[in-house]
C-alpha cells in the first residue's frame, strides 16, 4: 500500500503525543457515554488570564492575543482544595500591552521571568484530566486553552464545561425575569450570594471566586442538579 506523505506522517505523530497528554485532544467524535459523564465527576476550575485587545465586548480574541497567565484551584465534592491551586505567569514573545499590564498587574519583566507556554499548558491539562472545566464565562476560557492547545500540540481540545454565567442567566430566565445589566459579572453575582470580595483580574483569585460562586449556585435551596444539565453547550 501506498504511504502517507510525510508531512501528513508528521501531523498523525504530533496528534498521537498529543493524545497521550490528555486523552481528550483531537477527539471531537467522543461523546458523552465515552467521556464517563455518567460516572461521579471531580471538578476543577480553571481560569486563564490573556493579553488582551481592548473590543466593545472588553474580552480578547483567543487568535490573536497571548495568554499571560494561568491559574487553577480544584473542587473535590464541595470542597475547595486549596493545595491545588496554581499560579503560573507565562512568557510571551514581545511586549505585553499598556492595557494588560494595568489590567494584570504582570509587567515585561515579569512576563521575561515566566514559563513556556507549553510547560504550563501541561502541567494544566494534567491537573484537568478526569475532571470538568469550570469558568465564569467558559467560552472565553475555552477559546484561549483551545487555540493554545492548536499552537503547542496541532489539535484544539475536546473539553467539558460548566459555565456559571450560564447557570445563573439560565435560572433568571426561568423564573421569568430578565438580567439587570451587570448583575450577571463575576462580582455581582458574588455579592448576591454574599461572598466576599477578591481583586480581580488575577488568575487564581479569578479561580477561587468563579469555584465559590459555582458551590454557591448548586447548593442553593431546592436545587439538586445533575452534572449534565450543568454542562455549558457550545
Amino acid at each position: 500500500a501506498a504511504r502517507a506523505p510525510q508531512g501528513q506522517r508528521r501531523v498523525r505523530r504530533a496528534g498521537r503525543r498529543a493524545r497521550a497528554l490528555h486523552p481528550l485532544l483531537g477527539r471531537p467524535e467522543r461523546d458523552e457515554a465515552a467521556t464517563g459523564f455518567g460516572q461521579p465527576v471531580q471538578r476543577c476550575d480553571p481560569l486563564v488570564d490573556r493579553q488582551q485587545i481592548e473590543t466593545a465586548l472588553g474580552r480578547g480574541d483567543p487568535r490573536r492575543d497571548a495568554i499571560v497567565s494561568f491559574g487553577w484551584v480544584c473542587i473535590d465534592g464541595s470542597r475547595i482544595d486549596l493545595g491545588s491551586a496554581r499560579h503560573h505567569i507565562v512568557r510571551i514573545e514581545g511586549a505585553i500591552s499598556a492595557s494588560s499590564a494595568v489590567i494584570h498587574a504582570i509587567t515585561d519583566d515579569e512576563s521575561a521571568r515566566g514559563e513556556s507556554l507549553a510547560t504550563v499548558l501541561g502541567e494544566f491539562l494534567a491537573a484537568l484530566c478526569g475532571r470538568v472545566l469550570i469558568a465564569h464565562h467558559a467560552a472565553t476560557e475555552l477559546g484561549f486553552v483551545g487555540e493554545a492547545c492548536r499552537r503547542c500540540y496541532g489539535s484544539r481540545i475536546l473539553m467539558p464545561a460548566i459555565d456559571t454565567l450560564d447557570i445563573a442567566g439560565r435560572r433568571l430566565a426561568r423564573s421569568g425575569q430578565s438580567p439587570v445589566p451587570g448583575s450577571l459579572r463575576l462580582g455581582s453575582l458574588r455579592r448576591q450570594h454574599n461572598l466576599p470580595r477578591y481583586p480581580a483580574h488575577n488568575a487564581l483569585s479569578d479561580a477561587l471566586s468563579a469555584a465559590e460562586l459555582f458551590l454557591a449556585l448548586v447548593s442553593e435551596p431546592g436545587t439538586r442538579p445533575r452534572l449534565g444539565d450543568l454542562l455549558f453547550r457550545q
